[in-house]
């Protein structure tokens, strides 16, 4: 029952600006946000990746309207890498970039900035040995996002794509991206989305999720399953099985913070496991959805606002 009025307020400008300006506990910040500097992304990452497990970075931020704001939004993914290069923590650690933080949004030719900057990062990411996805937004910039991604695939066919399960359409889109050398992030969707374009019940979001995942296992790409469902994560496996693929030809993802000692056992277990680490001071629409996704946080969130930290 919390899960659409926490989404709403994650588009809330008030509500972000109250919460910004309280003395937040920062356990619950931290939980899910390891800092806000490339330097704390970057040890955070080497942590990770000394434990067997993979990273992909994301830079939080996103809706800007300010090319100021996408230039600079760049030049935090231009420093990150540059720091993971010098760190040697390449190819382990990717990033993940926002199409809507580097300019999507803007006016006029917000598609083209978007592209220019994210073949900047995408350029960068290989010459620091490493790789970008594009994460997926609103259903509102799927068409877009989709475009850049196949454009950006002409000159870095490694970039990798998200699908969100709980769009209608997320199935054909699979089928039409489950070719050779694709790299595909499924995830279950954290955007509040009108009936007309998503399915709203968890069983018939579960339902499209094995649906995909079927698509992708049974494709030629390189499927990245990103779940914390224990269910989900069980079938992913017997699918894997089912289409005689090894070990190492996908791969399960999860969040930073959630499901840690799950995340160790499959990578114990020889299985490849990325986590997505965000980082930076954006962190309010982020930190909403999480608690969207696991309402059982919102007393601990609620009591630190009430106790201010």
């Amino acid at each position: 029952m919390l899960r659409q009025p926490l989404l709403v307020l994650a588009r809330s400008d008030k509500v972000k600006r109250f919460v910004e300006t309280m003395p937040v506990s920062s356990g619950i910040v931290s939980r899910y946000v390891p800092g806000e500097s490339a330097e704390s992304a970057v040890e955070a990452a080497r942590e990770v990746v000394g434990t067997g497990r993979l990273v992909s970075l994301d830079f939080l931020g996103e809706d800007t309207m300010d090319r100021a704001q996408a230039d600079a939004t760049v030049q935090a993914y231009l420093a990150v890498l540059s720091g993971l290069s010098e760190a040697g923590l390449t190819p382990a650690v990717e990033v993940s970039v926002k199409l809507s933080a580097v300019g999507q949004a803007l006016s006029g030719d917000g598609h083209k900035i978007a592209l220019d900057n994210a073949r900047t990062i995408c350029t960068a990411a290989r010459n620091a040995g490493t790789t970008v996805t594009l994460d997926m937004e609103d259903h509102t910039t799927t068409d877009s996002t989709l475009d850049i991604l196949h454009e950006l695939r002409q000159d870095f066919p490694e970039t990798g794509a998200v699908l969100q399960a709980y769009l209608h359409r997320t199935e054909t889109d699979c089928r039409e991206l489950a070719y050779a050398g694709s790299r595909v992030r499924l995830c279950k969707g954290a955007y509040k989305e009108p009936e007309s374009v998503a399915y709203q019940s968890k069983d018939d979001v579960d339902r499209s999720y094995v649906r995909c995942l079927k698509v992708l296992m049974a494709g030629r790409g390189y499927p990245m399953v990103a779940t914390h469902d224990p269910r989900l994560v069980d079938i992913a496996g017997a699918l894997a099985t089912r289409w005689e693929r090894d070990q190492g030809s996908y791969e399960f993802q999860m969040l930073y913070g959630i499901r840690p000692t799950e995340q160790q056992r499959l990578a114990d277990n020889g299985e490849k496991v990325r986590v997505y680490i965000p980082y930076g001071n954006e962190w309010y629409g982020y930190l909403m959805r999480r608690l969207a996704e696991r309402p059982s946080n919102v007393r601990f969130f609620l009591r630190s606002l009430a106790t201010k930290g």
